[in-house]
């Protein structure tokens, strides 16, 4: 009895130094992919976020001021010492060319900032002794206007919301509170509905025409099955610039549908079909079609053929069995097909901005816009959360409507 409690003793240990080994080989395994997804995918969302928010350089620019106005209650105008600081800070920073910088951001808030502090810039190293209050409000008005003061108060504070404000439409008022932008200034609401809209569009569009391509493939012959197959990862093979370009040349006035409908007789004038949503519609389509029609294809091949034979043999129509058998059969590669297509479709960038006009932009068009024409990394930044939480959200909405994750919300 001892030998043989003795025997399942070391057993045990065996066991668990095996268990243990696994254990350190799959970590081992999974490690250098953790650390891969770590630096190149969550620490850069996690620099966007922080950069959407981040206000740290307004204090390095105008470090007396944004000591000084802290202690300002906000009512009226602040005393002496922060005009003194303002003084002092615009003497340092206009000769070292960082003034400018101080007031695209101040302008982003309250617009005439930037030409305030470029005006005064200039001419702040004429004045001479204090009392600087007086001498700043008699060199511009605006430095008695209380508004101002206000904006540069929340302007010197370490972070701030109004980037991800803006890409909402909301703004600060004269009081500090959260209120929407006027009706004629509001644009990004509409832009995110507008890249919604197209993203939807252009799933539905790959949906229709890739059901019945990936349906064909799935019951074809392996030969004709290969050619399809083939001509569907030509796709890929190609790079996205040459093939919206390659659209544009199709789609244009003199271009080649034009060329054949009007030979035909089917149009008396060429149709507007790029620099449009047409052109837009008809690129996002061709470039997307083929991750809607792989995971269709991949779940239609895996449908056993005699389901629908069952069931036409218990007196369904042909159509009724492909409807109420096949179709339900095929809800993972719909759901799939369709959640990679929306997501990349929400993304898209250089398709709509070649074949599409100037009210067929989607969001990456004005991330882009502000990252390259106006030097605008915080607002930048604050458009791509814009885009990551619509692309998570929909992720987990969608994906759990199709039963693709098994995430709850709530």
């Amino acid at each position: 009895m001892v030998e043989q409690a003795a025997s399942g003793t070391n057993l045990r240990k065996k066991l668990q130094r095996t268990v243990r080994r696994k254990k350190i080989e799959a970590v081992g395994l999974t490690t250098p992919l953790f650390c891969v997804m770590l630096i190149f995918y969550f620490v850069p969302i996690g620099l966007m976020f922080y950069r959407s928010i981040d206000n740290s350089q307004m204090r390095e620019i105008l470090p007396a001021t944004a000591k000084a106005i802290q202690q300002w209650d906000g009512e009226g105008l602040p005393g002496e010492p922060a005009y003194a600081a303002m003084v002092a800070d615009m003497k340092h920073a206009y000769p070292n060319r960082t003034l400018a910088r101080a007031g695209r951001r101040l302008n982003f808030d309250l617009v005439g900032f930037y030409s305030l502090l470029l005006k005064s810039g200039r001419k702040v190293s004429r004045l001479g002794g204090p009392p600087y209050k007086a001498a700043l409000i008699k060199l511009d008005k605006k430095w008695g206007d209380p508004r101002y003061w206000k904006v540069l108060k929340r302007g010197l504070k370490n972070t701030t919301l109004i980037y991800l404000l803006a890409a909402l439409d909301f703004r600060y008022n004269d009081n500090n509170r959260i209120v929407g932008v006027p009706d004629n200034q509001a644009i990004y609401r509409s832009i995110i509905a507008r890249t919604i809209y197209i993203s939807l569009s252009v799933t539905l569009l790959c949906l229709v025409i890739g059901f019945p391509i990936a349906y064909y493939m799935a019951t074809a012959t392996p030969r004709t099955r290969n050619i399809l197959m083939i001509l569907l990862l030509l796709v890929f093979w190609t790079s996205l610039l040459v093939r919206t370009l390659s659209w544009i040349v199709v789609l244009q006035k003199k271009g080649v549908v034009n060329s054949l409908l009007l030979s035909s007789g089917l149009v008396s004038h060429p149709l507007n079909l790029v620099f449009n949503r047409i052109g837009v519609y008809i690129a996002m389509t061709h470039v997307l079609l083929p991750f809607m029609v792989l995971p269709l294809y991949s779940v239609m091949r895996g449908i056993p053929p005699h389901y629908v034979r069952a069931a036409r043999s218990l007196g369904a129509t042909s159509i009724v069995a492909f409807i109420r058998v096949y179709i339900p059969q095929t809800k993972a590669g719909i759901g799939a097909g369709s959640l990679i297509v929306f997501i990349q479709a929400l993304g898209y960038y250089i398709t709509p901005a070649l074949v599409g006009g100037p009210k067929d932009q989607m969001l990456s068009y004005f991330v882009a816009f502000f990252v390259n024409e106006r030097v605008n990394w915080s607002m930048a930044s604050a458009l791509g959360v814009m885009l990551l939480v619509l692309t998570g959200s929909f992720y987990l909405i969608f994906g759990r409507r199709v039963g693709i994750t098994n995430i709850k919300l709530g």
